[in-house]
């Protein structure tokens, strides 16, 4: 599944967050922008796990987010 994901300085955390908008409550972060990159990929795969393990729905991937 390729989820978009958005990657964003936050100063009040001194660190990049990284979030999945399609999963809600999907998000890490790092010190980096690849810290929070490889930090979102496995916090993605547990979110997906959960969701199974719990019989919730799993959004579908868009892959791709449009913005106005």
């Amino acid at each position: 599944m390729h989820y978009a994901v958005v990657l964003a300085w936050s100063p009040e955390d001194d660190a990049f967050i990284a979030k999945v908008p399609e999963l809600p409550g999907c998000a890490a972060d790092g010190a980096t922008r690849q810290e929070a990159l490889a930090n979102v990929e496995a916090i993605l795969g547990e979110w997906i796990d959960t969701a199974r393990e719990l019989g919730r729905e799993i959004p579908e991937a868009k892959g791709r987010l449009s913005f106005a």
